[in-house]
Order: structure tokens, then C-alpha cells, then sequence
């Protein structure tokens, strides 16, 4: 493997881990408390709608074995930070976000290893040795939540530093996000060409569902439209670079981690004409209190 994949993969990783870290603060959790209808519905969409629809997907779209593994490990992943910055420009509960992301990132320590399984033993039952065992799951844990606990700690002592560090951290982030997207690609640019027309059709598809699915069911269910929005952007943007480090670092496959590649590449068109389409509901939904509101005061 080449010093991308075993140096690069672990080191951008942990550097937006720990950016995650240095915006959180313990009543980023305890806001939980506060809407725990949004929360509750936001995390059954991320983690049984979504696996399952992607399921379908895989098998409808026919993808080869490790690419199949490679897109469930894609909607295992949490949610990514730029799905802040997006609920931000359209709207949405930005602290519910970031509450999300937290909890996401716990939870997917424990869900990512069983649903990465049981995918292998659907697509790869032959496969000995290839999964996350016990071990693995270990790296895991300390690939996702280890920085994020260090940044947190870095806020705890030195609020300061964080504050300042936060903008340039999240620019650094989306660089090494790009830069990673690309030399995953690059490394594998003939096996992605083979691919890319089925990879680039189920990773669209799988994208515009998990958003419209994140704002239309929460919204069904009674749940507020900037909260909604915050739970759109939450479940249709995943972390991509995350799902490519497992794949590549701990799960040793490069092939597996081409459909977070290249859904990396495009949730941000997507997302971006998601919350152009929405964008009216969420301003008209807001403005129906008011309009309530003045008709009974004349």
C-alpha cells in the first residue's frame, strides 16, 4: 500500500476528528435532552432506514461483491461535519447538528463493525479473516473517537486556543478531505473507471434518498423544519473519508473504499441542490406560526 493509505488515511482523519472535537463541549450532549424527538427519529432513519435502502440498492444496481461491502460500510459511517456547514446555509439547527454529529460518532464505534460484517458474510461468505473482529473494532474506536476525545479535552483546558483553532481546522478538513478523494481515486483509477458508471448512478441515488428521507420523515412526524433540516443534512452526508480509512487501513481493501470515494466527490452537488429545493418549505413552514398568530390577534 502506498504512504497515502497508511500514513495520509489515519493522519486526515484524525486531524477532522480532532476539529470535531475542538467544536464540542458536554452541552452538545445535554442538548439531546432538549429535542429528543428529533434525535430519536434522526437516528432510526441513519441507522435502520438507511442501511436497509442501501441493501436494496446494492442488490438492485447488481455491484460487485467488494464494492457491495464497500457501500454498506458507506451508510454505516456517521454523519460528516460538513453536514454543519450545510444545515447552516439552509437554515437548519446548526447546535442540533453538531449534537447529532457527537452522538453519530459514539454510536457508529459499536454499529459500524456489526452492519461491515454482515455485509461481508452476505456479499463475501467466503471471505476468512476478512471483517472487524474484536481487534479491529478496537481501531475503530480509537480511529473515530480518540481525537475527538483529545480535542474535546484541548477545548476543556484551553477554550482560548480552540476557539481560534476551529476555523483553520475546518479549512485544513476540507482540503485533506479533497486530497484524500483524490488519491484514493488516483490509486485506483483503473479498477474506478471499470466502475464508475454504476458507482456514480448508486452513489446519487443513495445521497438524494438519505436527504430527502432525513427531512420528509422527521417532518411527517411532527418534528420542527429547522430541526428537520438539521437531521436531512445530518443523514444524507456521511463521513466518506471515515468509511475510506476503514476500508483501506483497517479492512486492507482499496476496492472497497471506491464508493465512498466517489460519493465524497458528489453529496456536495447533491446536497447543494437539496437544500435549494427545500430551502422554500423550510421558509414558508417557519412563516405559518406567524401568519396563525396574526390572524388570530385581528
Amino acid at each position: 500500500m502506498s504512504p497515502l493509505t497508511t500514513i495520509g488515511l489515519p493522519v486526515a482523519l484524525g486531524i477532522i476528528m480532532f476539529g470535531l472535537g475542538l467544536s464540542l463541549t458536554p452541552a452538545d450532549f445535554a442538548r439531546v435532552g432538549k429535542h429528543p424527538k428529533a434525535v430519536i427519529v434522526a437516528l432510526a432513519c441513519q441507522l435502520v432506514l438507511l442501511p436497509a435502502i442501501c441493501f436494496g440498492l446494492v442488490v438492485g444496481f447488481q455491484l460487485p461483491p467488494l464494492l457491495a461491502v464497500g457501500m454498506i460500510l458507506l451508510a454505516a459511517s456517521p454523519g460528516g461535519t460538513t453536514a454543519n456547514l450545510y444545515s447552516h446555509l439552509f437554515r437548519g439547527d446548526v447546535a442540533l447538528n453538531v449534537s447529532l454529529t457527537a452522538i453519530n460518532s459514539i454510536v457508529a464505534v459499536f454499529t459500524l463493525p456489526l452492519l461491515t460484517n454482515f455485509a461481508i458474510s452476505v456479499f463475501l461468505p467466503d471471505s476468512e479473516g476478512l471483517g472487524i473482529q474484536f481487534s479491529k473494532a478496537v481501531e475503530v474506536f480509537l480511529i473515530v473517537l480518540g481525537p475527538v476525545v483529545l480535542g474535546m479535552l484541548v477545548r476543556r483546558v484551553w477554550p482560548g486556543f480552540a476557539d481560534r483553532m476551529d476555523k483553520p481546522v475546518r479549512i485544513a478538513s476540507m482540503i485533506i478531505l479533497a486530497v484524500v478523494i483524490v488519491g484514493a481515486i488516483a490509486s485506483n483509477l483503473q479498477l474506478l473507471l471499470t466502475h464508475v458508471a454504476s458507482l456514480a448512478g448508486i452513489t446519487v441515488l443513495f445521497c438524494a434518498i438519505s436527504l430527502t428521507l432525513g427531512f420528509f420523515v422527521p417532518r411527517l412526524l411532527r418534528v420542527a423544519p429547522r430541526q428537520a433540516v438539521a437531521s436531512a443534512f445530518e443523514i444524507g452526508i456521511h463521513n466518506a473519508t471515515l468509511a475510506i480509512v476503514i476500508a483501506q487501513t483497517v479492512l486492507l481493501s482499496e476496492e472497497m473504499s471506491l464508493p465512498a470515494a466517489i460519493y465524497g466527490v458528489l453529496m456536495f452537488f447533491v446536497a447543494l441542490a437539496f437544500g435549494f429545493i427545500i430551502r422554500g418549505r423550510v421558509a414558508s413552514a417557519s412563516d405559518e406560526p406567524r401568519a396563525v398568530q396574526t390572524t388570530s390577534t385581528t
